[in-house]
């Protein structure tokens, strides 16, 4: 992944330690995946899943994040058209946006996906990819725990 270009201002120790952080990813590539969401077998994810060799899955809602996962690590593909003030995630109490080209890392399973006010848009796509603890580490290391 493209882990290199996260900064110590994208690590945070609280309430509870997760790096959150737009556009690690050049917007051209967020934009190519973004607009193939729906057909996972396209080029263009079949060449980010070679290029990353990360598992992921796609969901369409926040609701559906699985928390069994050992590190949870989210990429935020809200709809263009979504125009939500996006506080919609919380994460040990603090309140984080839900923004497009925008992951969450955390080992924490204390997160709440909160409800929307006004239901314009149903969907709050996102992809979860499978990080391993290791990585998780070698982040944490990077940045003096």
């Amino acid at each position: 992944m493209n882990w290199e270009k996260i900064k110590p201002v994208h690590f945070y120790k609280d309430p509870v330690e997760h790096f959150y952080m737009s556009s690690i990813f050049d917007m051209l590539e967020y934009d190519r995946l973004y607009e193939n969401q729906n057909n996972l077998e396209h080029r263009v994810w079949q060449e980010f899943d070679e290029q990353y060799k990360t598992g992921f899955q796609f969901f369409e809602d926040l609701r559906q994040l699985d928390k069994k996962k050992e590190i949870i690590c989210l990429w935020f593909f809200k709809e263009r058209t979504d125009r939500t003030a996006g506080q919609e995630i919380e994460l040990a109490g603090k309140i984080l946006n839900y923004t497009p080209n925008t992951f969450l890392i955390t080992k924490s399973k204390d997160i709440k996906v909160l409800e929307r006010q006004k239901r314009k848009h149903n969907r709050r796509p996102f992809l979860q990819l499978d990080l391993k603890n290791e990585t998780w580490e070698q982040l944490l290391k990077r940045f003096n725990r």
